[in-house]
């Protein structure tokens, strides 16, 4: 990896890069992506909590059969969040 990565990624918003991933994956989901919102909140330790709110309609296919997707989901969220070098979580809220 360059300085020059390491530098830029310095000057991001801590969690930006997992908010875009899971804004980026729940858009891609939905049928009504305009209506996807994420509010992101730093906890003491330094983790990130993102919260997913998606229209009625559009939860199941956020949630999945007994969970799959959401769990899907929350994996690729922490491996971005991993990338940056913090731990991030996800709640689905309705």
């Amino acid at each position: 990896m360059s300085t020059e990565a390491v530098g830029a990624a310095d000057d991001k918003v801590r969690g930006a890069m997992a908010r875009d991933v899971l804004e980026f994956v729940a858009k891609s989901i939905v049928d009504e992506p305009d209506q996807v919102e994420i509010d992101m909140e730093e906890g003491r330790r330094g983790d990130v909590r993102l919260s997913l709110r998606v229209a009625t309609d559009d939860m199941g296919k956020v949630i999945g059969r007994r969970g799959r997707v959401a769990q899907a989901i929350r994996a690729v969220v922490r491996a971005a969040g991993a990338r940056e070098g913090i731990e991030v979580g996800v709640d689905i809220v309705d």
